[in-house]
């Protein structure tokens, strides 16, 4: 089995959760933007993957495109969404990959422990996007 999309958003870094009190007890959440994101994401793979979620060893190809800035010369920008200058910036890549596959938790597979091979890459393009594949092992 195999799953292909792109999502056509900009990506969102994991941030860490906040925190409010109930009583003695503590409730974790995630910001509001990451949220957001998470849903968007969830409700648009549930709208395009009819399927049930995998639950064999996976791997899964991810590559996140960031917007060029605004304020760069239009030599610039070409050589970024050429990939002649890579983003090597904040936010790190580890973050874009954590809440994207949040997200797909429970719609393209039953737990995230499945995916035993991972291949992610942030990259710049004129239109932001998250790009997957995921394919099944064996």
């Amino acid at each position: 089995m195999r799953i292909k999309h792109t999502f056509m958003l900009e990506p969102v870094q994991q941030q860490r959760p906040r925190a409010t009190r109930f009583g003695k007890s503590i409730r974790l959440y995630d910001p509001k933007k990451v949220k957001q994101f998470k849903q968007t994401i969830a409700e648009e793979a549930a709208l395009t993957y009819r399927g049930k979620p995998l639950t064999g060893s996976l791997a899964v190809t991810l590559v996140f495109y960031r917007p060029v800035q605004q304020s760069l010369s239009k030599v610039e920008k070409q050589r970024r969404i050429r990939g002649v200058h890579l983003p090597v910036v904040k936010p790190d890549l580890d973050n874009y990959v954590k809440s994207f596959l949040d997200a797909l938790h429970g719609i393209y597979w039953q737990d995230d422990a499945l995916i035993t091979d991972l291949t992610a890459s942030k990259r710049y393009g004129r239109q932001p996007r998250i790009e997957i594949e995921v394919e099944e092992i064996g």
